[in-house]
Order: structure tokens, then sequence, then C-alpha cells
């Protein structure tokens, strides 16, 4: 997994400590979001979604804590990419899901967020998913 820009990552570090105030905001809106840009992927998730909801937030945590040393948490980030096979991810879905990410975390940042703050949460993403996508394929 290459590596943000230290700017990138300070931005991506304070803007989720700022949304990290109200997580279950963060990811209600997330998978709100989600499912109005992609209906299809309701059935894929359970009815109930807090237990799903508490593993967005303990990843997105996880990988935000340790942008700075991403070979920490590559091998995690590579046995999340092999689960989603499981459950019937499509390295297609990962842009919809992105872009349900960004749009939450600018709900949730209102002012805050800008020109630069989407860039740095895009390029974060980006590797993220590029990891993930890389281990379903492999």
């Amino acid at each position: 997994m290459s590596t943000l820009s230290p700017a990138a990552i300070e931005l991506v570090q304070q803007t989720f400590a700022e949304v990290g105030r109200d997580p279950q905001q963060l990811v209600e809106a997330f998978y709100g979001r989600l499912f109005s840009l992609a209906p299809e992927f309701r059935p894929l998730f359970p009815e109930d979604m807090r237990e799903q909801q508490k593993k967005l937030l303990q990843s997105l945590t996880l990988v935000v804590n340790n942008l700075k040393k991403p070979e920490a948490v590559v091998p995690a980030v590579q046995e999340l990419g092999r689960r989603h096979i499981d459950y019937g991810v499509k390295p297609e879905h990962y842009d919809t899901v992105g872009a349900a990410l960004v749009w939450a975390l600018a709900q949730q940042l209102g002012p805050q967020w800008n020109t630069e703050v989407q860039d740095a949460w895009v390029a974060a993403y980006s590797l993220v998913a590029n990891v993930m996508i890389e281990a379903s394929q492999a």
C-alpha cells in the first residue's frame, strides 16, 4: 500500500477525529447514502445494521489511525478484501462505496469540508480500496 502525503494524512486524521465525536451519525449517513445510490446493495447486508455499523467504524478507525504506518494494516485490509468476496462484493462496487463515504463525511463536517479535505479522503479511500480489490483477485 503506497502512502499519502503527510498533509493528507493530517487532514484525514483531524477530520476523522471530528466526526468521531458522533460516529453513529457518520455510519448511519454512510449506509443511508450507499443504499440510496445503489439499492441493489441492501440485500448484501443484514436487516439489523448495528453490528455492521460497528464493524465499519472499527475498520475506519484502524486504517485512519495507521495511515503513517500502512504496513501495519495491510494484512487486515487484504483479509477484509478477501472476505468481501463472500459477501458478493465486486471490484466495481468500490467506487459507489467511496462516493457514499465521501458524501457522509462531507455531511458530518459541514463547513470544515473543502476540496483539500475531499482530495485527502478520496486518496486515502483509493489506497484502501485498491488493496482490498487486489487481495480479492489474488
